[in-house]
């Protein structure tokens, strides 16, 4: 009288799928949440300057983007190739400047409004002559809080 049998038919049994709902929804949930939305689709190319002393922007979210730089190639056929200024999503001219300043302060809540810092994200090939442009417009809608976009050197 044994307690064991050695007939040697031993299946292997089902795999269960009952937890395969949880693992799926334990996976979107994760996406949902770890997943952040880009603000800008860049249209133009630009390479940084480099700089030794770098400060970091605390509240990013306080923070306005002015691009300038090369458009990608898809864009050259239609804008060229001399370095141009996009203002979110789209391609402006140094007068449409104002109007992005005044929007982006109009975006913001109220208390929240001087705080606000443009931040110019140049490639390092630009003249400077588009840059004194952007910043004189600047002054004239009273933002006066700026920032150079770099990255730093290696050391």
């Amino acid at each position: 009288m044994s307690k064991f049998r050695k007939d040697g038919k031993k299946d292997l049994p089902a795999i269960s799928t009952a937890s395969l709902p949880d693992i799926v929804f334990m996976l979107l949930f994760f996406f949902m949440v770890a997943t952040t939305m880009r603000d800008v689709e860049l249209s133009v190319n630009y390479t940084q300057p480099k700089a030794n002393e770098l400060v970091k922007l605390e509240k990013k979210d306080l923070v306005s983007n002015i691009h300038v730089g090369v458009p990608l190639r898809k864009f050259q056929k239609t804008f060229g190739t001399e370095p141009r200024i996009q203002l979110n999503d789209q391609f402006a001219t140094v007068a449409d400047i104002q109007a992005f300043i005044a929007s982006e302060r109009e975006s913001r809540k109220e208390e929240l409004r001087n705080k606000l810092t443009t931040s110019l994200k140049v490639d390092q090939y630009t003249k400077m002559g588009i840059i004194t442009d952007i910043k004189q417009e600047l002054r004239k809608a009273s933002s006066l809080k700026l920032n150079y976009s770099t990255r730093q050197t290696a050391e």
